[in-house]
């Protein structure tokens, strides 16, 4: 017996007058995973999320929550389901504890000692009792992470959650959704941020243009990333880029900012690098401009990049 999916969208379009926000997009969540749906800002990720949640119907397609449809069950498909569209809203006069307080009365209730567990979860307990007024951004979306889990829910939700925050906050909010999985919760996040994804999710659909550019997990999302691309900085760029002639291996460019940008697989980078220490060319500055899955997420939706002619096989049939 097939198990019953947390998420099946098939086929999801929507227009806004003339223009195609999402276009036949099929994504679908296991139970127990985490799901990621990447792309850069007007991908069409909030849209997706916003047919899910039903606050827009969408033009054509599907949408099942755990084998339940808008048009069979209404808004009881949002049983089991909860999270958050864009960023959560509170009270700021009243306490986080409070706020907890009255949505759960408004959602007709919830089991003693929830909103305490949910605090713990969170990590706001030692600040459950001061006004939201007084939170930082990234408190607000971990108590929003909170309200959510008042609904005990089988699939979380979560649209950008760490979208504003800073490195702490980004850490903060990554090891929580890990906990979160840990304990076997569905949770569905979009994000524009590859390094997020890549972190905490197991499979995820990348978004260009409210079209899918790729379906799959992590691991094969590896397998076709290209080899990174290097900032050089050298005594000599001149020299460097004259030596770079006789290396088919890598290409090297100089880079607005005065810096080399050389691309090529490791071993012919090392053995331009090797070259140049030979020629007495020091060697000041040496840092990927990219990791190869964020060199792959904008090869798949920046469509005004050029070409490059070092990615490989698999990135270019995901182009096509």
């Amino acid at each position: 017996m097939t198990p019953t999916l947390a998420v099946d969208a098939t086929g999801v379009t929507k227009n806004f007058g003339p223009v195609r926000a999402v276009d036949e997009i099929t994504v679908q969540v296991a139970a127990g995973e985490v799901y990621g749906v990447l792309g850069p800002n007007g991908a069409g990720k909030t849209t997706f999320l916003r047919m899910l949640f039903g606050l827009i119907r969408p033009d054509c397609g599907s949408i099942r929550v755990f084998d339940k449809s808008w048009d069979q069950a209404g808004v009881g498909v949002l049983d089991g389901v909860a999270g958050f569209i864009e960023s959560p809203r509170f009270y700021p006069y009243l306490t986080g504890r409070a706020n907890l307080e009255g949505l759960a009365l408004l959602d007709g209730g919830t089991r003693a000692g929830l909103i305490k567990e949910v605090l713990d979860i969170v990590d706001l307990t030692d600040r459950a009792d001061r006004k939201v007024g007084g939170y930082s951004y990234g408190m607000r979306q971990r108590l929003g992470v909170a309200a959510s889990l008042l609904r005990e829910p089988k699939l979380l939700v979560l649209d950008e959650p760490a979208n504003g925050l800073d490195p702490a906050g980004i850490r903060d909010m990554r090891a929580l959704v890990k906990r979160l999985a840990a304990s076997g919760l569905t949770v569905l996040l979009s994000s524009h941020d590859m390094g997020e994804v890549e972190e905490i999710c197991d499979n995820v659909t990348i978004l260009n243009r409210g079209s899918v550019a790729f379906h799959g997990t992590i691991a094969q999302l590896r397998t076709m990333a290209p080899d990174p691309g290097y900032l050089l900085a050298t005594t000599d760029d001149r020299r460097a880029l004259a030596l770079a002639e006789h290396h088919h291996g890598v290409d090297v460019s100089l880079d607005p900012d005065a810096a080399l940008v050389v691309t090529g697989r490791r071993s012919e980078v090392s053995a331009f690098v090797a070259a140049l220490m030979r020629a007495d060319v020091e060697l000041l500055g040496f840092t990927e401009t990219q990791t190869p899955l964020e060199a792959l997420f904008f090869m798949l939706t920046d469509d005004t990049r050029p070409t490059s002619a070092h990615r490989s096989n698999q990135a270019q049939e995901a182009l096509r």
